[in-house]
C-alpha cells in the first residue's frame, strides 16, 4: 500500500528517516537508476580541540538551533569570506 510520494530534498538525514518508516518496494514505480552519485559530501577535516571548547561550541550550536559541525563550517566561510552555498 502505497502511503506516500518520495520525499525531495537533497538532506541524507531526511532520507534516512523516511526509509526507515518506509518499504522500498511500496515505492519501484517511482524509482530511476543514476549514473553517477546523487549525493556529494565533500571533503571533511578532522579537528581535535579541548572538552572544554567543545562543550562551549555544543551550547552555542544549541543556542542557535544548528549543529556543531553547521556552527563550525559557517565560522570557517565567514573567516573565508564566503557565505554557504543557497544560504
Amino acid at each position: 500500500m502505497k502511503t506516500s510520494k518520495l520525499p525531495r530534498t537533497d538532506s541524507i538525514q531526511k532520507f534516512a528517516k523516511f526509509w526507515d518508516t518506509h518499504d522500498l518496494t511500496d515505492f519501484e514505480d517511482e524509482l530511476e537508476e543514476v549514473a553517477e552519485p546523487v549525493f556529494d559530501r565533500g571533503n571533511s577535516i578532522r579537528l581535535r580541540l579541548p572538552p572544554r571548547d567543545l562543550k562551549a561550541i555544543q551550547r552555542l550550536a544549541e543556542s542557535k538551533g544548528v549543529s556543531q559541525a553547521e556552527l563550525i563550517q559557517h565560522w570557517v566561510l565567514q573567516k573565508l569570506g564566503r557565505r554557504k552555498r543557497g544560504g
